[in-house]
């Protein structure tokens, strides 16, 4: 069995026991950052001259290991968004990557508290609406969906779901096919992912070759792989208007000087 395969059928097993708990009488509390109105992601990632970034906040990956614990999730959100990131992701997969909706939350309510107006990402590996509503009550303004991992026509219900709930669909790609399935979602925000979450093998260059099929009206994602400032300028010279940005940070205990290194390779 793949990786993949591990995480999604764990996933299946945490989204009968979302529902099974009562997720939706959950979310009719409204928690405080349900009450809020999501923040205008397009506007964010668009790029009006150099590369926006999203900084990452996941504490263990199955193909990193383990990383940095030194930052919370709030904290590191904090950092990340004063030293240049457009956008922060919070894994929210607790079983293989240690994250979840409540890091999702704290890091919100920093973020607020900071009087920062940087969006979230809740990167989650999706596949029912709980986990979508669960994303929007946690303080998310944009929720991952993976087009590998469902058909085209549940893709296209998972993105008019989020929508529903005021959350812009990142679709994640990784091809020609899961671009097409992501143009029939109507997805504005188009990731393409440089590693095979089969194999978990990097390559750049098909990456690059899907990135600059993206319509132009979308938003153009370079998802994995960027350890260097020179690794951002080579894709800030390409079709990507923003790039995402994870292990490497994670490695840091204050990922500050890194990242704002990687913010001026993105202007260059």
């Amino acid at each position: 069995m793949s990786v993949l395969a591990e995480i999604l059928a764990a996933k299946r097993d945490e989204v009968r026991a979302m529902k099974a708990s009562g997720w939706r009488l959950a979310r009719g509390s409204r928690p405080p950052c349900s009450l809020r109105t999501p923040l205008d992601v397009a506007r964010a990632l668009r790029r009006p001259g150099e590369l926006r970034l999203i900084a990452e906040v996941k504490f263990r990956s199955p193909s990193a290991g383990a990383l940095s614990t030194v930052l919370d999730a709030p904290s590191r959100a904090s950092a990340y968004a004063a030293s240049g990131a457009a956008m922060v992701s919070v894994l929210c997969d607790r079983t293989f990557f240690d994250g979840g909706f409540d890091r999702l939350a704290a890091a919100r309510a920093r973020l607020d508290a900071d009087g920062a107006t940087t969006p979230l990402l809740a990167k989650e590996f999706v596949i029912d609406e709980a986990q979508i509503g669960a994303a929007r009550a946690n303080g998310a303004d944009a929720v991952l969906l993976i087009a590998r991992i469902v058909d085209a026509a549940r893709l296209a219900e998972l993105a008019s779901a989020a929508r529903a709930e005021g959350l812009e669909p990142f679709v994640e790609i990784a091809d020609e096919s899961e671009l097409e399935a992501a143009m029939l979602a109507r997805a504005r925000v188009v990731g393409v992912n440089a590693r095979d979450l089969d194999t978990l093998v990097m390559d750049g260059a098909r990456a690059a070759r899907v990135l600059a099929l993206v319509p132009r009206e979308c938003i153009a994602v370079h998802l994995s792989g960027l350890r260097s400032p020179d690794d951002v300028a080579a894709v800030a010279k390409g079709r990507a208007d923003a790039a995402l940005v994870g292990e490497i940070l994670m490695r840091e205990d204050d990922p500050r000087a890194t990242l704002t290194s990687f913010v001026r390779a993105a202007s260059r």
